[in-house]
């Protein structure tokens, strides 16, 4: 089987998106619209991508550069697709078969494209059509009267029965490097738009003989173009929907379809309740029944069976065992482990930190580089001060210890087992197992003083 290579066309400059940023890298699902072509390329087999580049080349490569699968390509004059695929050629092997992409065609699924694949053959080659209710623009597929694919015309070229055609061309190919590499050079610009036309290669086919052989995607999403913010907007709520559709099959009930956003990918268990306007960012796994409420941002996560999050919590690199509970309005960043049946509540930020079996750090504290040990109750308002200045330093809590409501914990610390730390104290040295800590100033009540009064205006 001869390998298969891509030719990607990304130099357009998208001016409809009025935007300074590459149009093929503006974001879908929270990766750039290239990124996704990419991808697909790789799942159907493809071992290079010659990336057409011109329009902020310099930064479409640089985003890119540790992809080591990728040639990039200079289009220095636009001067139509198929010179833009001219462009390619020489760095292709020419015993290759050819998948020509769009860079911002972002959503064709590897079930569609591996279609394209199968036909190639020396009498051959595979072409996606698309039928399309209003195919205004687009160019259509001529058909003779047998209907074989003879040949596409664009529609400014068009004659008004042409235009009556719905079904149009995607401009994706698959088919043998040396056909291209003996087509391509007589591609005529002698039409309306004075551009070096790829779909004339139908024709040329056509007229030497081969099966142009049509397939068509599962859905119309899957070929749409991106030239707007409009129909970035569009694509992207279609491709949520789709992931939604997935995870309510496998189990997952959403509230609201229309309100989750999947940014990476996410993996749930059975019996999962998501409430609306959750954003899911890079890898996420979420054991069964698992709920989480509104407004919730969980970034590269691992959520345990039985799982609580409340609502407004934010999530990020972190790793929740079972049972345990978060928020509302908690921030867990990168580092933070919560163990079985421990619960973090509102107004709540851990970072860095381990925290125990059934340990409860309930209202308004910040918890930072520390071993929080199984069962500690930390009180409303306990902050970790974990940096000074320079460098961090840790905090151990060991099991049992029970922490008074605002108190500071001065870094490194350890507090020994069953320990307590008296209200309002600031700790600064170990606290022995068992031991009562109280590191506060005396209280004195002042019967002669008087309160400030306002000066007269």
């Amino acid at each position: 089987m001869p390998s298969v290579e891509a030719v990607i066309l990304a130099a357009g400059q998208g001016t409809r998106m009025k935007s300074s940023l590459p149009k093929v890298l503006h974001p879908l699902a929270g990766k750039p619209l290239l990124a996704h072509v990419l991808d697909v390329a790789r799942d159907v087999g493809v071992v290079r991508m010659h990336t057409v580049v011109g329009h902020g080349a310099d930064r479409v490569k640089e985003y890119f550069s540790d992809c080591a699968d990728i040639s990039w390509v200079d289009q220095v004059e636009q001067l139509g697709t198929g010179h833009a695929v001219l462009q390619a050629m020489p760095a292709v092997d020419p015993d290759s078969t050819v998948l020509v992409l769009y860079g911002d065609v972002p959503l064709l699924s590897p079930q569609t494209l591996q279609s394209l694949i199968d036909v190639v053959s020396p009498e051959s080659i595979g072409l996606l059509t698309v039928n399309l209710e209003d195919p205004t623009g687009y160019g259509r597929i001529l058909r003779d009267q047998d209907g074989h694919v003879v040949a596409i015309v664009e529609e400014k070229d068009a004659t008004e029965e042409q235009k009556q055609v719905r079904e149009v061309n995607t401009g994706i190919l698959a088919l043998r490097a040396a056909d291209l590499n003996r087509w391509l050079p007589a591609l005529s610009n002698d039409n309306a738009q004075g551009e070096y036309y790829l779909t004339d290669v139908i024709a040329m086919a056509a007229g030497a003989g081969m099966r142009v052989e049509s397939r068509q995607p599962c859905y119309p999403q899957e070929v749409e173009g991106i030239n707007s913010r409009s129909q970035l907007a569009g694509i992207e709520r279609w491709y949520q929907l789709q992931q939604a559709e997935q995870l309510m099959a496998g189990g997952v009930t959403l509230y609201d379809p229309g309100r989750l956003d999947i940014r990476g990918s996410l993996v749930a268990g059975q019996d999962v309740t998501l409430d609306v306007n959750i954003v899911f960012e890079g890898e996420v796994r979420l054991g069964s029944g698992v709920s989480i409420g509104p407004n919730c941002v969980i970034s590269n996560a691992l959520i345990g069976d039985g799982v609580t999050i409340h609502a407004n919590s934010i999530i990020e690199e972190a790793e929740i065992h079972d049972n345990a509970t978060v928020g509302p309005f908690a921030r867990l960043r990168p580092g933070t482990v919560l163990e079985h049946e421990a619960k973090v509540g509102n107004f709540v930020e851990i970072k860095k930190s381990h925290i125990g079996v059934g340990a409860k750090v309930n209202h308004l504290s910040y918890i930072g580089d520390s071993d929080v040990g199984e069962r500690v109750n930390i009180g409303a308002g306990t902050i970790t001060c974990n940096y000074d200045g320079v460098n961090k330093h840790k905090t151990i809590l060991e099991s049992d210890v029970f922490v008074g409501s605002n108190t500071s914990l001065v870094a490194p610390v350890i507090v020994g087992a069953g320990a307590t730390i008296g209200a309002g104290s600031t700790i600064t040295g170990k606290v022995g197992k068992g031991q009562l800590a109280i590191a506060r100033g005396k209280q004195r009540n002042l019967d002669s003083w008087s309160r400030p009064k306002k000066n007269p205006q």
